[in-house]
C-alpha cells in the first residue's frame, strides 16, 4: 500500500525551505514518485530561483519519467494562467497519472484545477496531510481568507513578563542561541514591523544578523511620529515602508499592498497591544529568558481586561528550549 502521507510530509518539508522568498504566492512543495515507489523529482516554489511553481519545477526535472507517475503536491494545482501558465495542464501534458494533494486552493482565481485534472482523466486524491500542510501555509491562507497578511509577535522577555527594566535597558534579557534563532525567524518571513516609538528609541537595523546572502525582509514602520533621518532603517540593506496612520483598517490594508504573507511585529507594547485588541495579530512567539525583573516595562499594554473569563485565549503550538531560554509559539484566540 502507498504511504501517501510520507511522501507528502516530504513535499510540505521542501514548500517550508523556501519560507520567506515566495511571496505574494504561497509556498509550495512537489514530490514525483515512479510506479514502484521510487522517488524520480522534488520541487518548490522560490521566486530567489524563478517563477516556477513546485509541480513545474518538479516536472522539469524528472522529464519523460514523470509519464504514469504519482505527484504529491502540498497545494492544489493552479487554474489559471497568472506570470506562469497553469500548473494542471503541465501536469496533464507530463502525462502524470495520479495527483495527491493536501490544501485545496481558497483563491478563486486560481482554484478548480482538482476539476480540470479529473476531467482530463487523472486520478487525484484530496485531503492527505491537510492539517500538517495548512499549518505550514497559514500565512498565504489566512491573508487570502482574512484578506491581510498572517502576523506573528515576536516577544522578548523575563519570566515576569518584562521587555525592559525600570531604567529602560534591555540588552540582553535572552540569551545568545535565543538571539541566533530570532535571526532564522527573521530570515523566513517577507516583513519586520516596528512601531515609530521603537525606531525613536532604540534605532533598530530590522535585518537578519546571518551570513545568508539573500534579499532582506521588507521593513515597516507604523506610527505617525517623526522619524529621524538617519535612522537604520533607512539604509540600503532593506527596502523600507512607512505607514503614518494609527486607523488599524488602514494599517491592515497597507500591509495587504505590500504582498507579503508573513509579517514578524517587533514593536514595543502600544502598537502590539492596538493590533492584539484589534484582532490583527495570528501568533505569540514568546522567547523567555531565565531571570525576573519585578519592575520595568511589560511586553503587553492595558487591555481593559478585569476578569479572568475576559482574557484572550491562547493555545500553545510547540515549545523549545536554548539553554535556560523558553521559546513557546502561541496561536492567538481568534476575536
Amino acid at each position: 500500500m502507498t504511504n501517501h502521507l510520507a511522501f507528502m510530509q516530504r513535499a510540505i518539508a521542501l514548500s517550508e525551505s523556501a519560507c520567506g522568498r515566495t511571496a505574494p504566492n504561497p509556498i509550495v512543495g512537489a514530490v514525483i514518485v515512479a510506479t514502484d515507489g521510487t522517488v524520480i523529482a522534488e520541487g518548490f516554489h522560490d521566486r530567489a530561483i524563478s517563477n516556477d511553481h513546485a509541480e513545474v519545477v518538479a516536472l522539469k526535472s524528472a522529464g519523460d519519467r514523470a509519464k504514469s507517475a504519482t505527484m504529491y503536491v502540498t497545494l492544489e494545482p493552479c487554474n489559471h494562467t497568472g506570470t506562469t501558465g497553469p500548473c494542471t495542464q503541465a501536469i496533464i501534458n507530463a502525462g502524470i497519472k495520479t495527483v495527491v494533494y493536501a490544501v485545496s486552493d481558497p483563491n478563486t482565481v486560481a482554484a478548480g484545477g482538482a476539476a480540470t485534472l479529473t476531467a482530463a482523466g487523472i486520478q487525484v486524491i484530496a485531503g492527505v496531510g491537510t492539517d500538517e500542510a495548512a499549518h505550514s501555509n497559514r500565512a498565504w491562507l489566512t491573508k487570502i481568507i482574512q484578506g491581510r497578511p498572517f502576523i506573528t509577535w515576536k516577544v522578548a522577555a523575563t519570566l515576569d513578563g518584562k521587555v525592559a527594566a525600570a531604567d529602560g535597558t534591555s540588552k540582553w534579557i535572552t540569551n545568545e542561541a535565543s538571539r541566533a534563532d530570532v535571526q532564522k525567524v527573521r530570515r523566513s518571513v517577507d516583513a519586520i514591523m516596528v512601531g515609530t516609538q521603537t525606531v525613536i528609541a532604540d534605532d533598530p537595523h530590522l535585518i537578519p544578523r546571518d551570513d545568508v546572502k539573500a534579499t532582506n525582509p521588507l521593513r515597516i514602520v507604523c506610527g505617525t511620529q517623526e522619524l529621524p533621518k538617519g535612522a537604520k532603517v533607512f539604509d540600503g540593506a532593506a527596502s523600507t515602508k512607512v505607514i503614518t496612520s494609527k486607523d488599524l483598517k488602514v494599517v491592515a490594508a497597507e500591509l495587504l499592498a505590500t504582498g507579503a504573507n508573513h509579517i514578524l511585529l517587533e514593536s514595543g507594547p502600544t502598537l502590539a497591544t492596538a493590533m492584539l485588541q484589534a484582532g490583527m495579530l495570528d501568533e505569540l512567539m514568546l522567547y523567555q529568558g531565565a531571570s525576573v525583573l519585578g519592575a520595568g516595562k511589560s511586553f503587553v499594554a492595558d487591555l481593559g481586561v478585569t476578569t479572568v473569563d475576559s482574557a484572550i485565549g491562547l493555545t500553545r503550538i510547540s515549545t523549545e528550549t536554548f539553554g535556560d531560554d523558553v521559546k513557546s509559539i502561541y496561536r492567538i484566540a481568534s476575536k
